[in-house]
Formats: structure tokens, sequence, C-alpha cells
């Protein structure tokens, strides 16, 4: 393994308890007044864009996107994530960021990503075989 990436991943596993521990705590949230359900709009999941979602993804082609590619140590396979639904692929980014899935360097891209973003990619990625 060459020693830039494995020391870009030591770094991030490092500086993301760092980054959270960083962030303000969120004001805790205040009842809004009532509305009638018909003027509250909608809340949507954002559409992926395809061409950003491919220039997005160069950073997962490092681990994912080599067949065979198999990690130092731990000594493990790293999952194929092209061709993966979008929902199964964006639910995935979604829960490493919030940290329901555990893996330090899943976990510092994820947070790298806005919503958006994870849309993008999701779009993209879904269609690689």
């Amino acid at each position: 393994m060459r020693p830039q990436p494995l020391a870009a991943c030591l770094a991030l596993a490092v500086l993301l308890p760092l980054g959270a521990a960083a962030q303000p705590a969120p004001a805790p949230a205040t009842p809004a007044p009532a509305q009638a359900p018909a003027a509250t709009p909608q809340a949507t999941a954002p559409t992926g864009n395809f061409d950003n979602g491919r220039v997005l993804a160069y950073t997962c082609q490092g681990c994912h996107g080599i067949t065979g590619y198999k990690n130092a140590y731990p000594s493990y396979r790293v999952p194929k994530i092209g061709g993966q639904t979008q929902q199964y692929l964006a639910q995935a980014l979604t829960e490493y960021r919030q940290g329901k899935r555990r893996h330090p360097t899943m976990q510092a891209q994820s947070m790298s990503f806005s919503e958006q973003e994870i849309a993008d990619l999701s779009v993209y990625l879904s269609t690689v075989k």
C-alpha cells in the first residue's frame, strides 16, 4: 500500500472525532405555531445530478473501484458499490454521516458530502457496472 493514502486515512480517523467535538450543540427545538397541513410544503429528497456524481466518485474509486482490492490492515475486502440501487447508496452514506454505520474512513468521507452531493453520487454509482 502506498504511504500517502494510508497517511490520509489515519489523519481522517484522528481528526474526525475532533471535528465532531468542535461543532456547537444544536439549539433546542421550539414548537412551531400550528399551521394547516395544506400550507406546509412537502420535504423531498434532492434529485441527483449524474455529471456531478461522476466527478465526486473520484474519491470512491481508490478503494471501491479496484477489482480484488484488499486493505493491508485489517485484512478485508472492500464492498462493490457500483450498480447498487440509488436508495441503498444514499442510505448507506447518510448512515455513515449520522454515525449509525461505523468505519472511520467512510464516516469522514460521508461527512464531507452535502445531502445534494450524496444524491449525486447515488445516481452516478448506481449506473456503474
